[in-house]
């Protein structure tokens, strides 16, 4: 899974980055919500996890229309405030708020796994997929 950590300096963004890292991810630290689209479309990342003071409506609106991040599960943490006190708890397009010095390893890994939506096509289950096209096969 790979994650795009974004913080408003470096030092919360490695934070997360290394939080998250611990639990297997391949993550991609990030300064500044503006940096976030840049990073999106060469690191392709299945989730964004942000500070949530970082965010606001206005954010969320902007990466629902950019071409890397309109289909990308936002997950906003914080470092100080609980969730119930983060006013980014309002927003709608959030995959959650969590505060994260309450999540223990088992719990984050759990979350992970719960907002995180794999990028790409699925091919469905018993479905043969040929190594040729039929029509490239007629030519």
């Amino acid at each position: 899974m790979r994650l795009l950590c974004i913080g408003r300096h470096q030092f919360l963004s490695e934070h997360l980055c290394r939080f998250f890292g611990e639990l297997g991810a391949q993550c991609e630290s990030v300064v500044g919500v503006s940096a976030a689209p840049r990073h999106a479309a060469s690191f392709e990342p299945h989730l964004v996890v942000a500070e949530s003071a970082l965010l606001s409506p206005t954010v969320l609106d902007s990466w629902s229309n950019d071409d890397a991040l309109h289909d990308i599960p936002v997950l906003a943490v914080s470092l100080t405030h609980r969730s119930d006190e983060c006013p980014s708890v309002n927003m709608s397009g959030l995959a959650g708020v969590v505060y994260l010095p309450s999540l223990d390893r088992a719990a984050a890994a759990t979350l992970l796994q719960s907002v995180w939506r794999q990028r790409g096509v699925d091919v469905p289950f018993g479905t043969f997929v040929s190594a040729r096209p039929a029509a490239a096969a007629q030519l």
